[in-house]
């Protein structure tokens, strides 16, 4: 009994035939015919519609010479990578290794690069960042605004990038990019208990303000340049102010940030950074020094009244003390002042005068 096997082939489609596992070639469009008694024979068909031609044996296939004019093949070696273009439009990155892809209706463009360098630059670097179906052949980093990245390969500094966005090969190279914000930052130091000179525990809160000077000395120096600087900070404050007594710290705290930005500018520039400015802000003393300096205030302050006082009381004695002698001296200027007085006592109301013995009369009348 004879056995055929009727195989048809549509327009868009391929006929991969196959016989005992060995390739035997392409069937094209129509309906074809297989005497295959033993059943060895094997078609596979497969449609054009796909872009790639995607086989588990597509060396045989692309060997045999079949695929020249049908399909684009490409072999990429373990140093190279390939873009692909369908139709003008990105459509995938390729890893090493054989492909094919149909050239028939669509227009295929595969562009080979070297991949021995970590990075991956393009003209179309943003449509191809785009595509989510890179993320498996590259690693892509953003650089902030206002910020630096300092890359490193296979432990090495290499470069520093400026602020966008940077793609690289995986499996090439182990890359990292540390962002480093070159800005104006602020560090606070905040509840430094510290001894002054004279034995005074108090608590400190400061701030001091930087920015990065050197991105690759701040990169590799330290791992966390910010909280070296932390750490400096404290030590330098520690040491200018324990060397002074609570009332030098109190009456002066500009000298204090003063000589603290000095001494923490030369540590701060080993580390990348650049200190600008150093400040205290509160220094917080003890519950019983808090009330022990109010009342040492409130005695200063009662002091400084009476004092006040007993001046202006002085001063009063003795402006009475001249008057009393400039009216002594000028009989007529003291019988002014009697007539200033009855004047007053007059104008406040009525006035009666009573006369008694003769002397008070002619007393009186003289002084009228």
């Amino acid at each position: 009994m004879l056995r055929l096997r009727r195989i048809k082939i549509r327009s868009y489609e391929v006929g991969l035939h196959f016989r005992e596992g060995e390739f035997q070639g392409l069937l094209n469009e129509g309906t074809h015919w297989i005497f295959d008694p033993l059943r060895r024979h094997v078609v596979e068909v497969v449609s054009q519609r796909a872009p790639q031609l995607v086989h588990e044996k597509l060396d045989l296939i692309v060997k045999s010479g079949v695929l020249k004019g049908l399909a684009v093949m490409v072999d990429l070696k373990d140093d190279q990578r390939a873009l692909v273009w369908i139709d003008g439009r990105f459509s995938g990155i390729l890893s090493p290794g054989l492909y094919a892809y149909w050239t028939n209706p669509r227009d295929v463009r595969i562009e080979i690069l070297n991949a021995t360098q970590p990075r991956f630059d393009h003209p179309q670097f943003k449509v191809i960042a785009r595509a989510p179906q890179v993320y498996s052949t590259l690693e892509l980093v953003s650089v902030n605004r206002g910020c630096v990245g300092a890359l490193f390969v296979d432990g090495d500094y290499t470069n520093t990038l400026a602020p966008g966005r940077y793609a690289f090969w995986r499996g090439v190279a182990d890359t990292r990019v540390v962002e480093i914000d070159l800005r104006e930052l602020t560090l606070d130091i905040s509840g430094q208990e510290i001894m002054t000179s004279d034995k005074v525990t108090l608590r400190l809160n400061a701030q001091v303000t930087y920015r990065v000077g050197d991105a690759k000395r701040a990169a590799c120096v330290t791992e966390d340049a910010k909280q070296a600087l932390y750490r400096e900070a404290q030590l330098a404050f520690r040491a200018v102010v324990g060397v002074r007594d609570l009332d030098a710290l109190l009456a002066d705290k500009d000298a204090v940030a003063r000589e603290t930005e000095e001494t923490l500018r030369a540590r701060a520039a080993d580390l990348g950074l650049l200190v600008l400015s150093t400040g205290i802000r509160d220094v917080i003393l003890p519950g019983d020094m808090k009330d022990l300096f109010n009342k040492v205030t409130e005695a200063r302050k009662t002091a400084e009244a009476n004092l006040i006082f007993r001046r202006e009381e002085t001063a009063a004695m003795r402006s009475q003390a001249n008057t009393a002698k400039l009216l002594t001296d000028n009989p007529a200027l003291m019988k002014l002042r009697e007539l200033e007085a009855l004047e007053k006592i007059a104008a406040a109301g009525h006035l009666n005068v009573v006369l008694g013995e003769k002397g008070l009369a002619e007393r009186v009348v003289n002084l009228l």
